[in-house]
């Protein structure tokens, strides 16, 4: 077949929306004359691991070089910080993702130092059964964040044994511990097995967001029911009015019912007004931990909320829900963008408050106004989970702004060659198919690690610059802007003597495209 020219037409926004949103728009150009925080990531994970972990179990010592044998709810915010770390090197860094893997591996294995009972035994097989005791523990809320972690180590490794371990210990032990209540309609939790133990925010929380979770993950109806009636219990008889989720107000708790919010948002099968109620109320409970005098020490840094090892480590849970909250196109482009300065702020004025000279041990403050001063011994892992926490979901923030602005621009770009007359030629299929992925991609990128989505954009890249030659004849350059290239014409033969803008020219006697 006799090749022809082909007009090719670039459009200012592609008709395809999820391909370059507002919102990530918006978010690029804060994002990228700005530190992407990858580098201070790496280097603040590691450090977290050398100070803390106890590397040949992947649990973590509850202060410097101190273990203490009923640490077991912090263990899982510990490892979700090297979680997050995997999630961003997996398909980029294979040395560095292994190794962050065989931790994750290690505190599953050890059952996250999980002192209870049965529990604390040597045996560690999965079963489905009642007498499952790898995470059973008499703390339902403990047995809550334990299993946020385990569908978090699930999403990340696609494995699908973690889900399936955290769907029975939430069917076989928390949901079993739920109790009905007429006056709401809705179901709340016994804190723990002791007799005439109650609800708090601290179990309802959690336990909601892993039923929507869960229904999320498996499509089974029961816990998108128990979802809406754990919710229906702790907005009516704990949430207050004015955007606290409890008195005190505390971080890990705004974080976490936000979130459970923001997936009902998206599984209900309720009205669009109840829908949008979840989405209001996402953000509602997510900024209130970042703007509020109660939570914050008046001017948008997240406050000091205790020493001890649970207090400590509140800020770690809230940082991932409100990065969540930023990259979820569905949510308010303002509101996204707010988020993403307040996160950045104190990302910003905890790091400079980091001492950096016996790296890689590395203290952090319980507030991030100050350095850490204090004793080693003293050296809380809460606070320096805080810190990796916040620095490692900042990097993740940063990084899926970028990534998804590269690739929604280079769809977008693509989607403007006219492939009329070619559409079922051999040549093209890579092209297709390179544009099939990067709209599946781009339609759900939540799904997608930053290794998918480089892979994507590469494999996007060779195969458009494939197709314009093969419709077009013409080479396709990349052009740096500056300056002006002599003897450069128009299709029309008028001489160019201005700065270059995207589009086909004549060079040397030749037909070339600026992209």
């Amino acid at each position: 077949m006799v090749k022809r020219f082909v007009t090719l037409l670039f459009f200012v926004q592609c008709s395809i929306g999820f391909a370059q949103t507002v919102g990530i728009k918006n978010l690029f150009k804060l994002v990228k004359d700005n530190d992407t925080y990858e580098t201070k990531a790496d280097s603040l994970t590691n450090a977290f691991i050398e100070s803390f972990m106890i590397k040949n179990k992947g649990v973590f010592n509850d202060k410097y070089q101190y273990y203490a044998f009923n640490a077991y709810w912090t263990q899982a915010h510990a490892i979700d910080v090297i979680i997050y770390n995997y999630q961003r090197h997996k398909g980029v860094d294979a040395q560095l993702a292994s190794k962050y893997l065989n931790y994750i591996k290690l505190w599953y294995k050890n059952k996250a130092n999980n002192y209870a009972g049965a529990a604390a035994s040597n045996s560690t097989t999965p079963n489905t059964s009642t007498d499952y005791k790898m995470f059973e523990n008499p703390y339902t809320d403990d047995m809550c964040w334990i299993t946020l972690t385990l569908l978090h180590i699930g999403e990340a490794t696609g494995q699908s044994s973690y889900s399936v371990v955290a769907r029975q210990v939430f069917d076989n032990y928390i949901i079993k511990r739920a109790k009905e209540d007429e006056e709401t309609g809705g179901l709340w939790l016994l804190w723990n097995t002791d007799a005439g133990s109650g609800p708090n925010a601290c179990t309802q929380s959690p336990a909601t967001l892993i039923a929507a979770k869960l229904y999320r993950r498996f499509g089974t109806a029961k816990y998108l029911d128990y979802a809406k009636k754990l919710y229906a219990y702790t907005s009516k008889k704990i949430v207050k009015n004015d955007g606290r989720v409890e008195e005190p107000p505390l971080t890990y708790t705004q974080g976490t019912f936000g979130e459970a919010c923001r997936i009902l948002y998206h599984v209900t099968d309720e009205s669009a007004v109840i829908k949008n109620k979840y989405k209001s109320l996402a953000y509602t409970y997510i900024n209130y931990a970042f703007t509020s005098d109660r939570c914050t020490n008046g001017q948008n840094i997240l406050r000091d909320e205790g020493h001890n090892g649970d207090q400590s480590i509140f800020k770690a849970i809230l940082i991932p829900y409100a990065v969540n909250y930023v990259l979820d196109e569905d949510m308010s482009s303002s509101y996204r963008t707010s988020l993403y300065r307040l996160i950045l702020k104190n990302t910003t004025t905890m790091w400079k408050n980091l001492d950096f000279s016996r790296y890689p041990i590395i203290f952090c403050n319980w507030d991030w106004t100050k350095p850490y001063t204090g004793a080693d011994k003293d050296a809380s892992m809460g606070a320096a989970c805080c810190g990796a926490s916040l620095v490692e979901n900042s990097a993740r923030m940063c990084r899926a702004i970028i990534d998804r602005y590269d690739l929604g621009a280079l769809y977008t770009e693509c989607s403007g060659l006219s492939m009329e007359g070619y559409e079922n030629d051999e040549e093209l299929a890579a092209f297709n198919t390179a544009m099939a992925d990067a709209a599946d991609i781009l339609a759900n990128p939540g799904a997608y690690t930053t290794g998918q989505f480089r892979k994507a954009i590469d494999k996007l890249q060779a195969a458009y610059q494939d197709a314009v030659s093969y419709v077009t004849g013409i080479k396709v350059i990349q052009y740096s802007g500056i300056g002006i290239h002599n003897d450069i014409y128009d299709l029309g033969g008028r001489k160019i003597n201005s700065k270059l803008q995207r589009g086909i020219y004549i060079m040397n006697g030749r037909k070339v495209y600026i992209r």
